[in-house]
């Protein structure tokens, strides 16, 4: 080996090492963990020698992974093919990525002092925090007076405990106010408007509804018993009945819109969290029919108001032609070029267009492309983003479409439609899931309000 392969080879390891280190430094972050210190964003300009290594519109079509092989290479940050002097951003500990302002790609680096205590050192390289240290956390931003919504939104990105899941979603989605005195009294209110709602348009015969309001029940009954199938409890007939209502009702206040397919499993995160504060153990085991009316019509209540918050910030996704969804596809399709530019070359010489498989993505929020235990995990992060989900739904689902970029370039067509009509992630774990989440952070603290990060 001569002198210039020799270098070529350290310097590609010290790109990998420092992106091994950077993941693991930001995976801490989602695992609730407190980085100090200095991450600094190195600007590289001038090229190396050596090249880079690489990193339906139906929603009623199934999506599902092999084994999760893919490894990190400093690609995985991002493509890098650039050296340089070295700009230094220094940010606060915090999960909320931060805007970066430059105009060619970003390396992403950790720096810390040697000099550090040794408490420190050992919560940088990989301890994290406990499970009561972070109920802790959140006991004491719920039990203030008025809940600090920034603070819980900083806990709940990384995932939060699920006795207090109820709660804190109520919370973050705005439909439970942050003041104590006032909350009680709220929740009881909307509830009762939710009972109003149900006796004004469920309980009624089809001769007082007009034609679009028949089919329109109509739809929702037959998408009703498709939701979620692979899951028992969403098969009992009261649970069915209870989406029907939820969904008409919401159908009804939002004629803008009306019932789009793929709201149903918008529901299903908020009827399994809300019932959770009922039943205990498995969710297979769950019967609604242990609830009293009451019960019922209070879990119907805050998922209807939790579902109405949750879209009010997407609401041009589910009106006519859905323009929302569109555009984020446009988009996603932009970043998937500027992080792995083969993938989607790759893709565009083959004919597949990103609407074929992300629309569905965006539809649904990923529902039926994981593991339905995963999901209350994704929300977490999902309602701490708040107003700013949509944007942050980009980088999640370049995150997970990249996942098998390696396995991607090799398809033709045809095996690129079955293998994203079926992804093989029936056996992903929070594992997998937090590895989605720590680039989508990586990418859109990198990328994110950079004015060229996307082509157009």
């Amino acid at each position: 080996m001569n002198k210039r392969q020799e270098d070529e080879r350290n310097t590609a390891a010290t790109l990998d090492s420092r992106l091994n280190q950077t993941l693991k430094n930001v995976q801490g972050l989602l695992k609730g963990r407190s980085i100090p210190g200095k991450i600094l964003l190195s600007r590289r300009s001038d090229p190396p020698d050596s090249s880079n290594s690489k990193m339906s519109n139906n929603p009623n079509s199934k999506i599902s992974s092999p084994s999760y092989k893919r490894s990190f290479s400093h690609n995985d940050a991002g493509p890098s093919d650039h050296t340089s002097e070295a700009v230094e951003e220094e940010f606060p500990s915090t999960n909320k990525p931060i805007s970066i302002a430059n105009d060619s790609k970003l390396k992403v680096s950790t720096s810390f002092g040697s000099n550090q205590p040794e408490e420190i050192r050992k919560s940088i390289l990989g301890a994290r925090s406990t499970d009561s240290a972070r109920v802790m956390k959140f006991t004491k931003v719920l039990s203030e007076t008025v809940v600090i919504l920034d603070k819980l939104r900083e806990l709940a990105w990384s995932g939060v405990p699920d006795n207090i899941r109820p709660k804190v979603w109520r919370l973050l989605l705005g439909y439970a106010p942050p003041n104590s005195d006032r909350r009680e009294g709220v929740l009881r209110r909307k509830r009762l408007e939710y009972l109003d709602c149900i006796s004004q348009y469920y309980d009624i015969p089809d001769t007082e509804r007009s034609d679009d309001e028949v089919n329109m029940l109509r739809q929702i009954g037959v998408d009703c018993p498709r939701t979620v199938p692979d899951v028992p409890f969403f098969q009992q007939t009261q649970v069915q009945k209870s989406l029907e209502r939820i969904l008409y009702a919401w159908a009804i206040r939002h004629p803008a819109s009306g019932y789009v397919q793929g709201i149903n499993d918008l529901v299903t995160p908020f009827l399994v969290v809300f019932l959770s504060e009922y039943f205990e153990g498995d969710i297979d085991n769950w019967s609604m029919s242990d609830l009293s009316p009451d019960t019922i019509s209070n879990v119907e209540a805050d998922c209807y108001c939790c579902l109405s918050k949750l879209l009010d910030g997407m609401q041009d996704h589910y009106t006519f032609a859905q323009p929302g969804i569109q555009r984020l596809v446009f988009k996603l399709k932009e970043l998937v070029t500027r992080i792995d530019e083969p993938v989607s070359r790759h893709l565009e010489d083959q004919g597949l267009d990103f609407l074929q498989f992300a629309f569905r993505w965006f539809n649904c929020l990923l529902i039926r492309e994981i593991p339905f235990h995963l999901i209350t995990r994704l929300w977490d992060t999902y309602l701490a983003e708040g107003d700013d989900l949509p944007d942050f739904l980009i980088y999640i689902f370049a995150s997970f479409l990249l996942t098998w970029s390696d396995k991607l370039q090799k398809f033709d067509f045809q095996e690129l439609v079955m293998f994203l009509q079926n992804l093989p992630t029936e056996n992903w774990t929070h594992q997998e899931l937090e590895m989605v989440l720590s680039r989508a952070f990586m990418w859109h603290t990198m990328f994110n309000n950079s004015p060229s990060h996307l082509i157009s």
